[in-house]
């Protein structure tokens, strides 16, 4: 299996910091795209193009977008970052179930993992 990095984007594409930064430097994530699997990083974006934090349903629709991504490709291995909870300021408790029903190829950081129990 794959590894995929899948970290909280912007719509603009500018990965200059947090697991967008490490994306962009270790992953293959493109400047200038802050959608999708590019390399070997999935982004889903938690702020628009001018770097302004998304609410919670709007991310919902990009994790939605993700997930049916995730489970139309078995042979990768998703790693999530805690999307949304860096930068963004979302807290896990609010971001942890927007990944409810991903597939056995996703795996949630400890953080949402522990916002989950």
């Amino acid at each position: 299996m794959t590894a995929i990095f899948v970290f909280g984007s912007n719509l603009a594409g500018i990965h200059g910091a947090g697991a967008a930064r490490e994306a962009h430097q270790s992953w293959g994530a493109v400047w200038g795209a802050g959608i999708g699997l590019h390399g070997q990083s999935y982004a889903i974006p938690t702020k628009d193009e001018h770097i302004r934090t998304m609410s919670i349903p709007r991310i919902a629709g990009f994790v939605a977008d993700f997930i049916r991504y995730a489970a139309a490709h078995p042979q990768h291995s998703f790693l999530v970052t805690a999307i949304g909870c860096g930068l963004a300021g979302h807290d896990p408790a609010d971001i942890a179930p927007l990944f409810a029903g991903a597939t056995e190829n996703v795996f949630l950081s400890e953080k949402l993992v522990a916002a989950i129990r």
